[in-house]
């Protein structure tokens, strides 16, 4: 996936995040995130990674997010490995 069209899928799924009761209170607490920190660094490409990476910490969270984004559970995997970090590494 471009990281163009990996990052316009992060934000919403940023978007969907900032708006759950429940998980943003975690997100925040986990990563030290504050409200002016989400708005400030919505754009960058390094903050978006760390959202998705949040995410696929739970199944649930996916399935939930899917849900909320209309993005398939199956593609958010997809879209952490078109953001910086995300490529899988060759072993070989």
């Amino acid at each position: 996936m471009q990281q163009e069209i990996a990052e316009t899928q992060a934000l919403t799924v940023l978007a969907w995040l900032t708006g759950d009761e429940d998980l943003l209170p975690l997100f925040m607490g986990a990563t030290g995130t504050g409200e002016d920190d989400i708005r400030a660094r919505a754009g960058e490409p390094e903050f978006l990674a760390s959202v998705l990476d949040f995410l696929l910490m739970d199944d649930q969270w996916i399935l939930k997010a899917a849900e909320g984004t209309d993005i398939p559970a199956e593609n958010f995997q997809i879209i952490r490995a078109g953001l910086p970090g995300g490529a899988v590494p060759d072993w070989t």
